[in-house]
């Protein structure tokens, strides 16, 4: 496989199309190799347009719409950043370049060993990853400036808007089948925010993900 080509079809048939036209985020995805986040079964599979299998059952998200979430994130370089869901650490690396730190977040102790060892590989400094459970957000070190959660979420938990700073955003998909909104939420005021739907996809919910309620009043 000629990789350097298989990257830049990646970028101009997959993510500009995708509304990802921010020269910044593009660059950084040649910048920062996907390949080296893939588990080496599926390297040769890195460029493609779907979700790509990791360890303890989870997957990468396709190239597209980590790319479209970095680009409305807006991360600046004095920025704190705190990702739900570490996966490969790939999300990670692109959120570090962009920021000043970023703390990942993943439940699997099989994900947390591997975004480590994928970020130490490549020479990522200013990204560390802890096992916990985020689902609810992550209240040690709020608050954030940016909140990525790289997995689906039903309801919105209150909890993580109270983790942003103000000014901050937040970047989540919200909803479940058959449809789910990928949203930035702006943090406006102490109590106000604004809501940007950007996309519709589907993501897996986020283990422990808060459910919505069943009961009618």
């Amino acid at each position: 496989m000629n990789t350097e080509q298989a990257r830049f079809n990646m970028i101009e048939q997959q993510i500009r199309p995708w509304d990802v036209l921010d020269q910044d985020v593009l660059n950084l995805l040649s910048i920062i190799k996907r390949e080296s986040f893939v588990p080496m079964a599926y390297r040769n599979m890195a460029f493609a347009d779907f979700e790509i299998p990791l360890p303890a059952d989870q997957r990468m998200l396709p190239p597209r719409v980590e790319a479209r979430m970095l680009q409305e994130l807006a991360v600046k370089k004095h920025e704190t950043v705190l990702e739900i869901g570490a996966g490969s650490g790939y999300m990670a690396a692109l959120l570090a370049h962009r920021g000043r730190h970023v703390l990942s977040i993943d439940i699997k102790p099989e994900l947390v060993a591997l975004a480590r060892e994928n970020l130490t590989a490549n020479g990522v400094t200013n990204a560390e990853v802890v096992e916990g459970d985020g689902a609810r957000g992550w209240a040690d070190g709020a608050p954030f400036d940016v909140i990525c959660v790289s997995g689906g979420l039903p309801v919105l938990p209150q909890e993580l808007l109270a983790q942003l700073k103000i000014g901050g955003r937040l970047g989540v998909f919200v909803g479940v089948l058959p449809v789910q909104k990928a949203q930035i939420i702006t943090r406006v005021g102490e109590a106000e925010y604004r809501v940007e739907d950007v996309f519709e996809t589907y993501v897996e919910p986020l283990i422990n993900a808060v459910q919505p309620s069943h009961f009618k009043f």
